[in-house]
């Protein structure tokens, strides 16, 4: 099986990815799913193919999601108890101007 996909990125969220088939483009995508992801950026274009594998998701769940509800959504990957996420003003607190 092969497809061709459109990827987007999450302005709203580092490493989000949402994956759909180019030809139908985003119009399949709920309108509440798009409010929460944020205005997509697209990334690239990239034929799927079940021998292809990708890097951070399972390329068979991909274009299943895809075919059966029109998108698939690669949420981040899990960080490590010991990581944390500091807001954007401390991590930019002493830039210079």
């Amino acid at each position: 099986m092969k497809l061709i996909a459109s990827i987007y990125k999450s302005p709203k969220k580092d490493e989000m990815y949402l994956y759909v088939e180019k030809a139908k483009g985003l119009t399949q995508v709920p309108e509440k799913l798009l409010e929460l992801f944020g205005t997509p950026r697209h990334v690239m274009d990239l034929m799927l193919r079940e021998e292809r594998p990708l890097a951070r998701a399972d390329v068979v769940q991909v274009m299943e999601g895809i075919q059966a509800k029109g998108f698939h959504l690669q949420m981040p990957p899990q960080k490590d108890d010991y990581l944390i996420e500091l807001p954007d003003e401390l991590l930019t607190m002493n830039d210079p101007l």
